[in-house]
């Protein structure tokens, strides 16, 4: 007679399960909706968004802020420059993080402990924004597209998380092996290290195009030709000069100060989707690795 390998479950099993995915559910809507109320929000008419009308479906819908948005040439150069920006930032980034990383997570080499420390002082104290700036000006870095793509290339907690996963993930006996297979440092690094390294490499190059992605304060320092700035600073421009209010001009012209006005409204939500949209079409396909991200340094049984 076949054994029944299944185990029976009981009543405050279900109901446990029960509450369980219903929690799931709430959070999973939580986290959701602002995305959906911005999407839907950025379709409708902004006389509906500022009464409250729209909660779950578009009202009145239009495409006008999308429009407006996409007729505007800077937006384009601004989306060129940024995907410019993340895609050989985060190559940079990757091409100087991973190696440190692996450097440290060395135990022969040595002072691993030493430079490990010195660059945890450093993510606590820093030279400031004036010197920074007159260090930058000297090496004439002012105003040039790459500069975008060398400052803040390295995270240190960055080095530090891909150090943590290279000693948790990868067996140092692997790496031995290899070595005594006649394998350089430099084969270790490439044959062995990097390829068992997907995992955290997705995560750090989310990061780290993420970052740099949504920064506009380094391009609003360091970058004065128009031509140079990322997406960022237009959107902002874009947003500051919609909500600007000339007393002589709107009291004179009423009607064309709310066009504005709704013009602004419209084209606040569409900006959002569109500055965000390359973000969410990557995280899907590295999002499987956060299971093994967030597990770093985490107890093995």
């Amino acid at each position: 007679m076949k054994r029944n390998s299944r185990i029976r479950e009981t009543s405050s099993d279900r109901i446990t399960g029960i509450i369980i995915y219903a929690m799931l559910f709430i959070i999973g809507v939580v986290m959701l909706y602002p995305i959906w109320f911005v999407i839907i929000a950025s379709i409708s008419d902004p006389i509906a968004v500022n009464s409250g009308d729209v909660v779950f479906l578009p009202i009145g819908f239009q495409l006008e802020g999308y429009s407006n948005i996409l007729r505007n040439e800077w937006i384009l150069i601004g989306y060129r420059n940024s995907l410019i920006y993340a895609f050989f930032g985060t190559l940079f980034s990757l091409t100087l993080t991973f190696p440190a990383g692996y450097v440290l997570s060395r135990k022969d080499v040595f002072g691993h402990k030493l430079i490990t420390l010195y660059l945890l002082i450093t993510m606590f104290f820093n030279g400031g924004l004036i010197p920074t700036f007159l260090v930058v000006r000297d090496l004439n870095l002012l105003d040039r597209p790459f500069t975008l793509i060398i400052l803040g290339a390295v995270s240190v907690f960055n080095i530090i998380l891909c150090r943590v996963y290279i000693q948790s993930s990868i067996p140092g006996e692997l790496q031995e092996a290899a070595r005594i297979d006649g394998c350089s440092d430099f084969g270790i690094l490439f044959k062995i290290i990097l390829p068992l390294s997907a995992p955290i490499l997705a995560v750090l190059a989310l990061f780290y195009g993420m970052a740099r992605w949504n920064d506009f304060f380094t391009a609003l320092i360091y970058i004065s030709t128009r031509q140079y700035n990322p997406l960022q600073i237009f959107l902002r421009e874009i947003l500051i000069q919609n909500a600007q209010f000339d007393v002589r001009r709107d009291i004179a012209d009423l009607a064309a100060a709310a066009e504005r006005a709704r013009l602004a409204q419209v084209m606040r939500y569409g900006l959002v989707v569109v500055s965000s949209l390359p973000m969410l079409i990557l995280y899907p396909f590295v999002q499987r690795y956060f299971v093994k991200g967030v597990m770093i340094g985490a107890l093995k049984g």
